[in-house]
């Protein structure tokens, strides 16, 4: 944490055209940009990890306890981001176990091992690795995990093809998605104020973002149709608690790499004049006792 997206992840909706005109979706061109959003925010996001700690751990702990993750068990975490969630997987499968944590970007991989050393596991392994194309030994892994990553892949379904091939017979793969813009403001009012001035379309249906597994029963379909048995899923409160909304602003700012990609059409004055907004926006979700950013989560499991 994966976003990620993975991922981070949270790792922004850059699944979209750049102008009402724009050329179609280019999957390979938005591999290329994700992977290089997050070779320059992998810096900040590792930097903001007591936050991703507090804001998604909770999540975090359902989703390994739904993928039934315990010792001696090896888990493929997939958009691992800076491994925060990988960090908890290894506790949880101890010395016997094994946690491998990919992503496509080199830099943030480099966090995640480093954060690995530090809390002295060794049980953890890195490799860099394509979502979409999961080169790992076929039926080899009790697990496979992935936290606000899937949400990015452009073939979902290919995603999660590779996902059960890693997986043993009766293995469990387990995500966890936003749930859908309406209750996830503290992202959807930067995406939408974002959208507006830069003058940008809705990504079309089928595009990857931020919400794009996040309807009634899209994440449970997806699964089904990828040929997952016994798929369950829970929603999960999960409010971004900061001292204020410009602290919150502060953390897009640094660490959503997406949203200075759809920013890329404004000038300096225009891109300003839009965090201004948003800040101005995410204040009405400040309270006595701080910013409290409204946002849900979809934690689901299928079977092989």
């Amino acid at each position: 944490m994966r976003a990620r997206l993975s991922t981070p992840r949270n790792k922004g909706d850059i699944a979209m055209m750049t102008t009402a005109s724009a050329k179609p979706f280019d999957p390979i061109k938005y591999k290329e940009t994700t992977r290089e959003q997050w070779q320059a925010a992998a810096r900040a996001w590792n930097d903001w990890g007591p936050l991703l700690r507090a804001w998604l751990g909770p999540a975090t702990e359902i989703m390994l306890d739904i993928a039934k993750i315990g010792s001696g068990h090896r888990v493929l975490d997939v958009a691992a981001g800076a491994g925060d969630q990988t960090l908890q997987s290894a506790d949880r499968v101890g010395p016997a176990g094994h946690v491998l944590a990919t992503d496509v970007s080199k830099n943030i991989l480099a966090f995640a091992a480093e954060n690995a050393r530090k809390a002295g596991h060794c049980n953890i392994e890195t490799k860099v690795l394509d979502g979409e194309d999961l080169d790992v030994p076929e039926g080899t892994f009790d697990a496979v995990i992935s936290r606000v990553g899937l949400i990015y892949f452009p073939d979902q379904q290919k995603a999660l093809a590779g996902m059960k091939r890693a997986l043993k017979p009766g293995g469990r793969v387990a995500a966890i998605v936003y749930s859908t813009a309406e209750n996830n403001k503290f992202f959807s009012i930067p995406v939408s104020v974002i959208r507006r001035r830069a003058n940008l379309p809705p990504p079309l249906p089928g595009q990857p973002g931020p919400f794009s597994l996040g309807g009634p029963g899209v994440l449970e379909e997806t699964f089904r149709k990828a040929g997952f048995r016994d798929v369950a899923s829970r929603t999960v409160a999960a409010p971004v608690r900061l001292k204020t909304a410009a602290e919150c602003v502060r953390f897009e700012k640094e660490s959503f790499g997406a949203l200075h990609q759809m920013l890329a059409g404004l000038d300096d004055a225009g891109r300003e004049a839009a965090w201004r907004e948003i800040e101005q926006e995410l204040e009405r979700f400040e309270t006595s006792s701080g910013f409290e950013g409204p946002c849900e989560m979809i934690v689901a499991v299928g079977v092989k």
